[in-house]
């Protein structure tokens, strides 16, 4: 039997006691990944791997990309991709499904876009990304695709010992949250491969619209558009240079597990 509120999917309760998430892409240190010491150095796809956690460091739920070797390793960080959500039982309480799609501002008709669904199979909503010639926008938009807010980040999403923040904005251009790639401190930056990213909104905000935000972190962090800074990533990304020329740019921006 569902127990859960009038309106609220299933596994989403939490979220509508709460008023901030994070995002957590945790790492052993150095320069070994689950994957094995040549993998993590030469920058190899792996299945991205997250936890998302409460404002006192709780994990809510367990996240984890499904695709395939072949397209991790030549699609990049533009590939498609199906992320499942799972609470603390394993049971699936969201779904992201992102298509294979680009970002540049020279196609304006394909950009990014992520479907959200909770429960999987059923659509509660959407992130598309928006043409700009220099910053990075998108639309969080309803099940029947109306748009419900919008996310605006930085034209340099680069910051030395600070944090980085894409403001989320209702219909009307108030500022009623953000989704924040924290600084974690020089040491921690440097010599492990954990990054954190935070997303906050207003504590009344629908819970279905706080799981399409969820969503809008892991677009913008896959993209790149909120990169990762350790160490790692930039000797990941400069041996990538040699190993895979081709691709070799996109290294750094990846959240390889």
């Amino acid at each position: 039997m569902d127990y859960s509120p009038m309106g609220v999917p299933a596994g989403l309760e939490y979220l509508a006691q709460v008023n901030r998430a994070f995002l957590q892409v945790p790492e052993p240190p150095c320069f070994m990944s689950r994957s094995g010491f040549v993998p993590a150095l030469i920058g190899f796809e792996t299945n991205n791997q997250y936890e998302v956690k409460n404002s006192m460091g709780q994990k809510i739920f367990d996240a984890k990309e499904q695709t395939d070797c072949c397209t991790r390793n030549c699609c990049g960080p533009l590939r498609c991709f199906d992320i499942k959500i799972t609470d603390h039982n394993g049971q699936e309480v969201v779904r992201l499904a992102r298509p294979l799609r680009c970002s540049s501002c020279c196609c304006p008709c394909c950009l990014q876009e992520l479907e959200v669904q909770s429960p999987p199979g059923t659509t509660i909503g959407y992130v598309c990304q928006n043409w700009h010639p220099f910053l990075p926008k998108f639309s969080v938009l309803g099940a029947s695709k109306e748009t419900l807010l919008k996310v605006e980040g930085p034209l340099c999403a680069i910051s030395c010992c600070g944090d980085v923040d894409f403001e989320v904005k209702s219909k009307d251009d108030r500022v009623i949250g953000r989704i924040t790639k924290q600084w974690s401190g020089l040491v921690k930056e440097a010599f492990t491969d954990s990054d954190n990213f935070g997303i906050q909104f207003p504590m009344d905000l629908d819970v279905k619209v706080k799981a399409v935000l969820l969503g809008a972190c892991f677009l913008i962090v896959s993209v790149g558009l909120l990169p990762r800074t350790s160490l790692i990533h930039r000797v990941r990304a400069s041996v990538s240079l040699f190993f895979y020329p081709s691709s070799a740019g996109f290294h750094v921006l990846r959240a390889n597990r």
